[in-house]
């Protein structure tokens, strides 16, 4: 019954659909573009493709105008994404991406948001050998971008580490279970001799994404109570880890989140994901399939704009679509169980874990990784790499925990993190430390302004307003972006920022400090001047008006700053 009411938005296929038909399951003329050496650049259609096997063609728009006066094409190169399932890499997986970020790169490594290794500044001849050498350290790119699901997150904090181990188990299932299924990858990459298909066959290539694959990016999150450090409500799917007697029962499933919108368009806007229901972790598996396959079917192939799970969902109605998902698992969901977040950050510093282990979370400023003039990172975790024996965690706050020290290694490795100055971020302010900052510019084609370059500076100053009011040690998350496209989160920040054109940017307020409330936007189109003017008026008055363990968000609601944004429907009214 439910089939005969749901159908996707009408109108003509968008050009990408187009490039995926066409694309032979996702292999297109990369075979043929990769080895053309007359330009570093690659077509716009090959350029698609690329993003399901990780990689994004950019440009330095640093050097764009000087190369454009010089009439030289400009200085392409690849950002390479790598999957890393909840986030673990091993040591001599760590050794691997820096010696890359040396050889093939810029010298750097970036922590991404959603706990992944991300490479800037590779040349188009670097990137077959570059893709190899990951994949001999037992680490891929495939699906870490495109209209697949990407990298599966989960909570990495070390104080629950006893419920990790099975958490990341489940999360890691998810990631390699939802892969695609086309062979393109590892023929183009791995040199994978290239199997004749016959009719037959093509139709069974992607049983699950179909030859379109989905109408865009898809993602998933495991959260562990009372944590919520993977900000679960910003997923297309979440899981909220269900513990009874510290045993784990099962995942609370929830729905239709995401944080991209487009200025000016009310049509789009950031969405959280709500709870449906409870399932056993054997089924989680099943569930994320089955809610995959409905995004496949119902969602907008006309309009990417609109063509995320959160607008299905919004569109047919969240109790159409859990009907239609028990439809498709042929059993229901049974009803969510009780669970509560109190905070969205990491713990810093050395942990005690279980089984005598030890955990040690870094402070890594915007989440890059390089060695600064007066802070050699780099080399500091390359040296600890070299001796560490237990795992590195990449965290959604693009910190990194050294985890699974042991005792006889704490000493040894604690000296390191002393000698190369290494930082757990307790002498910064709790502001600083609950920072997230995109990429941006220079390497981001889509940035309309700074971002990881620009919000050190900001909150160096911002910083200054802080300590005058007591509010040093106070956490408040603030988030900024270059553009509208939500890649740090922006919608869930205390304060957030997002670029709307060079040195300007739209300033929100509101967001729960749980990852619970969206942000509203406040003021449009500020300067820094006018950003600082705003917060030596707001910052003085949460400092003497808050309540006893009110935070920021909170207060400004209250306040009548700002009114709360009960759903992203009402996100622009």
């Amino acid at each position: 019954m439910v089939n005969k009411i749901l159908k996707a938005p009408e109108g003509p296929p968008s050009d990408v659909e187009r490039i995926k038909d066409e694309s032979n399951y996702l292999r297109g003329t990369l075979g043929e573009t990769m080895l053309d050496r007359i330009s570093s650049g690659i077509s716009e259609d090959d350029n698609r493709l690329m993003k399901f096997h990780g990689s994004y063609l950019q440009d330095d728009r640093d050097l764009r105008n000087e190369r454009q006066k010089q009439k030289l094409e400009p200085a392409y190169q690849f950002m390479l994404r790598v999957r890393t399932p909840g986030g673990v890499s091993t040591p001599e997986q760590w050794l691997v991406m820096d010696d890359l970020a040396q050889k093939y790169g810029n010298g750097t490594l970036k922590l991404t948001t959603r706990q992944a290794f991300q490479m800037h500044g590779i040349l188009k001849w670097n990137m077959k050998k570059t893709i190899q050498e990951i994949h001999a350290s037992l680490l891929d790119t495939i699906a870490a971008c495109g209209d697949v699901n990407r990298n599966v997150m989960c909570n990495p904090n070390p104080y629950q580490s006893e419920v990790h181990a099975e958490v990341f188990e489940w999360s890691k299932k998810l990631s390699d279970y939802l892969l695609p299924r086309t062979r393109a990858y590892h023929e183009l990459w791995l040199d994978e001799e290239k199997v004749i298909s016959t009719p037959e066959v093509e139709e069974e290539v992607e049983p699950m994404y179909g030859p379109l694959y989905l109408p865009r990016k898809f993602k998933i999150g495991v959260a562990v109570p009372p944590s919520n450090d993977i900000d679960v409500y910003s997923q297309d799917l979440g899981f909220i880890a269900i513990l009874e007697d510290e045993k784990l029962v099962g995942f609370n499933v929830a729905i239709g989140g995401g944080m991209g919108m487009t200025h000016g368009d009310k049509a789009t806007y950031p969405q959280l994901a709500k709870v449906i229901g409870f399932c056993r972790p054997d089924q989680i598996l099943e569930v994320a399939e089955k809610v995959i396959t409905i995004q496949r079917d119902y969602g907008n192939r006309s309009v990417r704009k609109n063509a995320r799970f959160k607008y299905t969902v919004d569109r047919l109605g969240l109790e159409t679509v859990k009907e239609e998902l028990e439809n498709r698992l042929g059993w229901s969901l049974d009803e969510a169980k009780s669970y509560h977040f109190d905070h969205n950050g990491d713990r810093y510093g050395w942990e005690k874990g279980v089984k005598g282990k030890w955990h040690f979370t870094l402070f890594v400023q915007g989440g890059r990784i390089a060695d600064f003039e007066d802070y050699k990172l780099m080399t500091g975790l390359r040296e600890i790499a070299k001796v560490h024996s237990g795992d590195f965690r990449l965290t959604a706050n693009q910190n990194l925990i050294i985890a699974n020290v042991s005792t006889e290694k704490k000493k040894q490795i604690s000296d390191l993190i002393e000698q190369y100055g290494l930082t757990d971020g307790k002498h910064y302010s709790a502001l600083r430390r609950s920072s997230l900052a995109c990429v941006s510019l220079p390497t981001c084609g889509l940035a309309m302004a700074e971002a990881e370059r620009y919000l050190p500076v900001l909150l160096e100053k911002i910083e200054a307003i802080v300590d005058e009011n007591g509010l040093r040690d106070k956490e408040i998350t603030i988030r900024m972006t270059g553009c509208p496209n939500g890649c740090a989160r922006p919608a869930l920040g205390e304060i957030a920022f997002i670029g709307k054109a060079p040195g300007k940017y739209n300033m929100y307020l509101g967001a729960a400090f749980d990852g619970s409330r969206l942000s509203k936007m406040y003021r449009e189109n500020i300067s820094e001047e006018q950003i600082l003017n705003e917060l030596r008026v707001l910052l003085p008055r949460y400092a003497k008006e808050r309540e006893e363990g009110e935070h920021f968000g909170d207060y400004v609601i209250r306040a009548g700053v700002i009114e709360a944004v009960t759903d992203g429907t009402n996100f622009h009214a």
